[in-house]
């Protein structure tokens, strides 16, 4: 029997943060590093007018998610933990990028129990569908947001996503961490049920 419900986002939390940036960089003329962005809005960061970037990516979208490079080690925590916990992937991406999404996943050997292409930042209604204990995220306003709604939130340490957190959001810096929070947490919950 499987444990926990696990969440995970995509883009920045299992794929490399900014994949994305050359193609940009080159697209808009520009020379962003990725210690220079700040703020994950993609148009604040690079200085572009609104509807610039969704112009570029409806030409491009399926291509980046395509090409998008893995954070190290996130294939190897997934798979052992799909062994023992639900993982559901959770992601802003449009629905129409769930067939690249999917295949993407795939070619990775990730494992999963579902995946959510909400076309929206709003996770919290679909954290709760789930049944949500632990929610893997890149983007600040997501972690407070889905920390608000009382879940327990790992943040990936990235540029764009610095401030205060509140108690049930931890940061962590790489999945080399998160698996060792994984199993601590499966750990507390475990005990607390023999408690109970």
């Amino acid at each position: 029997m499987k444990n926990l419900n696990i969440c995970i986002d995509i883009d920045g939390t299992v794929t490399e943060p900014f994949y994305w940036l050359d193609k940009a960089n080159s697209y808009f003329g520009k020379n962003l590093k990725p210690r220079e962005i700040r703020v994950y809005d993609v148009e604040k960061a690079m200085g572009l007018l609104p509807g610039d970037y969704d112009r570029f990516y409806d030409e491009f979208g399926e291509e980046l998610h395509r090409g998008a490079r893995m954070r190290t080690g996130v294939a190897e925590v997934i798979r052992r933990h799909h062994l023992t916990h639900y993982i559901h992937f959770v992601t802003a991406r449009d629905r129409r990028m769930k067939d690249v999404s999917i295949e993407w996943l795939k070619s990775h050997n990730i494992a999963l129990d579902s995946i959510s292409l909400l076309g929206s930042h709003d996770k919290a209604g679909k954290a709760a569908e789930l049944m949500c204990d632990i929610f893997i995220e890149d983007r600040y306003e997501n972690a407070l947001q889905l920390a608000d709604s009382g879940y327990d939130v790992i943040l990936i340490d990235c540029t764009y996503n610095k401030g205060p957190l509140p108690p049930n959001v931890t940061r962590l810096k790489h999945w080399q961490q998160v698996d060792r929070f994984i199993v601590e947490y499966s750990v507390m919950c475990d005990s607390l049920e023999l408690v109970l």
